[in-house]
């Protein structure tokens, strides 16, 4: 007779395979590294298998784990599933969302109070990272779900919002920061979709720049563009009020459209549902 699968030994081992680190894991489950350790070994000997290549450097998949984990996570999406039709409790897990971090500013706060108004056992960790390095997490699997951003307009089955990206001073024009003709900007990584749309705009008007100041943090840029140092680029929906949205001589910048993302795998009970809550309020905010 087979012995049974612990529900518990799974949400371990799905996290172990998302994060790639025990000690991680070990915080995201509420136990010691050492106990999340033994409940791998306790997994490993009733399957027979080998599912975790241990090393100094974390943990990665084995071919038995890789396949042992489609099974995991529709086992745990059923079984919160059933839990949620059956227990009145309505929906309970966790949801790992990732969000470039001026959606963050503007939007998170509202998603996030409606959804756990809603859904009070549903616990949502946060990873912010611009939308390249998201779409590397959703195919590793480290998040659940996350907002991308998208210069392509056209994909209006997939977009569920536009936001335009502004330039931002800490005065009202760009006469009054009095840069002389070359403008100091204050810039994300040159990955970053606002950093090239702003040099590409900048190329185009034939404007003389230089980007003094770089930051992955939306709160970087602001602090920089506050100091009047220089002018910095975000959407419209994260500039703080005592900001400025800047207009001529500046070039005018794209809209972004704004996706919901998922990993191509079953999603949880509780993923699908704060995706849906995402799609809808996004339209509304």
């Amino acid at each position: 007779m087979w012995n049974p699968l612990d529900p518990k030994l799974l949400v371990t081992f799905v996290h172990a395979a998302h994060s790639g680190s025990l000690s991680l894991t070990a915080l995201q489950v509420g136990r010691t590294q050492s106990a999340v350790t033994m409940q791998m070994q306790r997994l490993e000997e009733t399957l027979g298998q080998t599912l975790l290549h241990r090393s100094g450097n974390g943990v990665r998949l084995t071919g038995a784990g890789e396949r042992f984990l489609i099974h995991a996570e529709r086992i745990l999406k059923m079984h919160d599933e059933a839990i949620s039709a059956f227990s009145g409790r309505g929906l309970h897990g966790s949801i790992i969302f990732g969000c470039p971090e001026d959606y963050l500013v503007a939007f998170f706060p509202s998603l996030l109070r409606s959804f756990g108004r809603q859904y009070p056992d549903v616990d949502i960790k946060v990873v912010a990272a611009p939308t390249v390095e998201l779409k590397a997490l959703l195919q590793s699997r480290k998040v659940d779900i996350a907002l991308v951003s998208t210069p392509n307009l056209g994909d209006t089955v997939n977009i569920v919002r536009t936001e335009p990206l502004v330039w931002v001073g800490g005065k009202p024009t760009v006469e009054q920061l009095d840069f002389g003709s070359i403008l100091p900007l204050a810039l994300p990584a040159s990955n970053a979709m606002d950093h090239r749309a702003a040099c590409e705009a900048m190329d185009g008007a034939g404007l003389r720049y230089n980007i003094s100041y770089a930051s992955n943090s939306i709160a970087g840029l602001i602090a920089v563009a506050r100091s009047g140092l220089a002018i910095s680029v975000m959407t419209e929906g994260a500039v703080p009020p005592d900001l400025h949205i800047l207009g001529a001589p500046l070039p005018k910048l794209p809209h972004l459209g704004i996706l919901v993302a998922l990993p191509d795998a079953e999603q949880s009970a509780p993923v699908n549902a704060f995706a849906e809550h995402v799609r809808k309020m996004l339209k509304t905010l």
